[in-house]
């Protein structure tokens, strides 16, 4: 027990040094709280409460995003002095977008198709953000609500983790968030999500006024780590959504910030160290089933 002691409090003075970046994932349910009130002003002001460097946000209105003034999304970025990083689902239909709201200007931005035949399209953001000397990969996401549909998108993620990207640096670390509608724990597609990148904290974050249920997540890997996981229970907060705000914080290690790990599966077999490797053919075909 004594060597554990030694170990944490290592870890807190190490940590005390490093740089550090507070993010949060957010379904906004379309700024109408739970007074059915559409609200996007009382939004923003929770979001400003928290004031995470990085805000990834679910059921942004897709409405208005591809005109002059870019809909809720821009309004938000706004509202928060933030950039904004916005999509609507790759093919195209659905009611809502993603957004990332951050204050660090992207590097390079993609939409990753998540869309299952017979099911509400969805999507996730792809984003590189530059972070001092290092780059961080954003994916923020918003899965389905049938069993299924989660896996298949799990696997869909893990495989574009594990994509060429040629035109694209090599990430020093990866985070992946957003709410993954996974109601049963640690079950279905968030268990591909734990063995890929270890096992997130699961607070229960739905609905707002008596939360129950994990339904959001955050993970990272690569050399960071995320600590402080919490859910954000202000009085605004459990009246502006049906969801409330998930946040951490993003410490960096001591890895060097020139030395990019490459691949996609995390093995923490070895205690403080990982290992990467691409996804095999079998990964591939549950990924994109033919």
């Amino acid at each position: 027990m004594s060597e554990m002691r030694k170990a944490a409090r290592a870890f807190a003075s190490a940590a005390a040094n490093l740089p550090a970046l507070r993010v949060a994932t957010y379904n906004i349910h379309g700024c109408v709280g739970l007074d059915r009130r559409y609200d996007p002003d009382r939004i923003a002001a929770v979001l400003r409460e928290i004031d995470a460097d990085i805000l990834c946000l679910q059921e942004v209105e897709a409405r208005g995003v591809h005109s002059p003034n870019g809909g809720q999304a821009s309004y938000l970025a706004e509202a928060t002095n933030r950039s904004v990083i916005v999509s609507v689902a790759a093919r195209g239909r659905g009611r809502f977008a993603n957004a990332i709201l951050t204050r660090f200007p992207p590097l390079a931005t993609r939409v990753i198709d998540l869309a299952v035949p017979g099911y509400e399209p969805r999507g996730a953001i792809d984003v590189d953000l530059p972070i001092d000397d290092r780059i961080l990969r954003v994916m923020a996401t918003h899965f389905g609500l049938h069993a299924g549909e989660r896996r298949l998108q799990a696997n869909r993620l893990i495989a574009a983790l594990g994509e060429p990207t040629a035109s694209r640096p090599m990430p020093h670390a990866v985070l992946l968030v957003g709410d993954l509608n996974e109601w049963r724990g640690r079950a279905g597609g968030v268990r591909a999500l734990d063995r890929c990148f270890g096992p997130s904290a699961a607070p229960r974050t739905f609905p707002s006024w008596m939360p129950v249920l994990p339904l959001d997540r955050i993970y990272a890997f690569g050399p960071a780590i995320l600590r402080d996981v919490h859910v954000y229970r202000s009085p605004l907060a459990r009246l502006a959504s049906d969801h409330l705000p998930l946040v951490g914080t993003l410490w960096w290690t001591n890895a060097p910030s020139g030395r990019r790990q490459r691949g996609w599966e995390v093995d923490w077999r070895q205690k403080g160290r990982y290992a990467v490797g691409r996804p095999n053919a079998a990964a591939r075909e549950r990924a994109y089933p033919r």
